[in-house]
């Protein structure tokens, strides 16, 4: 994504690209679509001492304070470790000036985070999600942030509507009848996922899948939909060749063998997992030869993008976004909840 910038100073696009990244979400598990912009250095790893003597207790003292994740707190750990005993001694004499200090510079954050929880709502996910996040922040980080409120906020507001659930048109829409399904057409929950075979984190997702299967079986009707992302290069010829593996009843099979295998998506490697299927194999490459099922994954792609997808895997259960659907107790934990619910509309 990118923030349109106005009558201000510019920063340097990856900085802003980071901060807006980090702030709504789009650092949750998945292969994301590109953005513009290149993404900035992450920041230096934490120092791993050990929490022993007065240094380790100085230091635990301040970053229960900074937040644990927060820079300032791998700043002092860093420096801790250089400190002799008797320094550190010291310093947790006076450990109320160190305190006060922290809560001056954390200013910046706190403000940040109630003017972005004031603005999409102190309940919502949203809000929970940066009062969580920022505490990984830099107070000055947090500064540039502030520096560009409207354009968080917009951001963040969007990712709120995403998290919404979706309408019963919608919902629909996605559930409709394709050939890579599995369970009753008029099941009571509806699970659909996006999905691109060369993302690493949907092969996660494979494996929830059959977990659903296993515990679920026809309770729940499950609709695999393609969504191959612009940089993966055999994503898209894959998907293809998935769908043309459905129209010989191998759906299913093929799927699971194209995630054991992602590194082999290659036109050959396509040959070689179809004739291990069982296939028959000249007529799986005659649909990839005139892109038959190219019109489907088009048409895949396009609802994607009504209900929102920007990555994958993303996952709905009854038009309900799935925070983490590489998590199969987060996707059972919805699916009991549906399961206990009304019908879909």
């Amino acid at each position: 994504m990118q923030a349109t910038l106005r009558r201000r100073t510019p920063l340097p696009s990856a900085g802003l690209s980071l901060g807006l990244a980090v702030i709504i979400g789009v650092s949750l598990i998945g292969c994301k679509k590109p953005t513009t912009g290149t993404a900035a250095p992450a920041t230096a790893a934490s120092v791993d001492i050990a929490a022993a003597g007065p240094c380790g207790v100085y230091a635990d003292r301040l970053c229960e304070k900074a937040g644990a994740e927060s820079p300032t707190c791998q700043s002092v750990k860093a420096a801790t470790e250089l400190m002799p005993p008797e320094a550190c001694s010291a310093g947790m004499k006076n450990i109320d000036y160190s305190v006060k200090k922290l809560a001056q510079s954390n200013k910046a954050c706190d403000e940040l985070v109630q003017k972005l929880c004031e603005a999409v709502g102190p309940e919502t996910q949203s809000c929970k999600l940066v009062a969580g996040e920022t505490k990984k922040f830099g107070a000055e980080k947090c500064k540039m942030m502030m520096q560009h409120l409207p354009e968080v906020i917009g951001e963040l507001k969007t990712m709120e509507d995403a998290n919404k659930p979706l309408s019963a048109e919608l919902q629909a829409a996605i559930a409709a009848t394709s050939p890579s399904s599995f369970g009753p057409a008029n099941a009571k929950v509806q699970v659909v996922e996006f999905s691109d075979f060369q993302c690493p984190f949907c092969s996660q997702a494979a494996s929830v899948v059959h977990q659903i299967r296993e515990k679920y079986g026809d309770k729940v009707r499950f609709t695999f939909r393609q969504f191959p992302l612009p940089m993966h290069p055999n994503a898209r010829e894959a998907a293809e060749a998935a769908l043309a593996a459905g129209t010989q009843g191998k759906f299913w099979e093929y799927h699971d063998r194209l995630f054991k295998d992602q590194s082999h998506l290659d036109r050959p490697a396509l040959e070689e997992h179809a004739k291990q299927t069982g296939l028959n194999v000249a007529a799986f490459k005659k649909s990839l030869d005139e892109h038959k099922f190219a019109p489907m994954v088009d048409a895949d792609l396009k609802l994607g993008e009504k209900v929102q997808v920007n990555g994958t895997p993303s996952m709905f259960v009854n038009g309900t976004r799935v925070a983490n659907p590489t998590n199969f107790e987060v996707v059972s934990g919805l699916i009991e909840t549906a399961l206990k619910g009304t019908p879909p509309g």
